[in-house]
């Protein structure tokens, strides 16, 4: 859901008008907008480019995983990883554009560690991934970018722990 969809939802459920710290962060937000589709477009453009550089860092911290018998040996089984990589940071420009965070939570976080665990996939090491795809992301923008897009990894990574 939208940040606009959640405050007017919220007032209407209430029955009343959004208040003012709704308003301000309407605007805050409103004011962010082309920002956001901004961001939005590199993370689309940068995808590969941003996963590459995640992969390398995980698999760094974790050799592990492309070993001999390791969740990601092979390449099938790196490639799957890699879609999950790809899925997520897709997720981070959904929360983005919409300026909330509940569509991660119901798209990508409920039951996501029982999943990973069923699939027996370390769920720590799925949480150093997005860490990885957050740095690499964070690399191509600038500070501003990085502040409207980190709290979305952050939410995921909160979510996942």
């Amino acid at each position: 859901m939208s940040l606009i969809s959640r405050i007017i939802i919220n007032a209407d459920n209430e029955l009343r008008y959004p208040s003012v710290g709704e308003l301000k962060s309407l605007q805050d937000y409103f004011c962010t907008t082309e920002e956001r589709i901004l961001v939005s477009s590199i993370l689309r453009d940068q995808e590969q480019n941003i996963v590459q550089l995640a992969s390398k860092a995980i698999f760094k911290i974790h050799p592990e995983y492309i070993a001999p018998g390791g969740n990601a040996e092979g390449a099938r089984r790196r490639s799957l990883c890699l879609r999950d990589y790809s899925w997520y940071l897709r997720l981070v420009t959904y929360g983005l554009l919409a300026g909330d965070k509940e569509s991660i939570e119901k798209i990508g976080l409920i039951g996501v560690r029982e999943m990973y665990n069923s699939l027996g996939v370390p769920v720590l090491g799925m949480i150093d991934a997005i860490k990885c795809l957050k740095i690499a992301t964070v690399e191509l923008l600038s500070d501003e970018q990085s502040t409207l897009i980190c709290p979305y990894f952050d939410f995921i990574i909160q979510g996942m722990s």
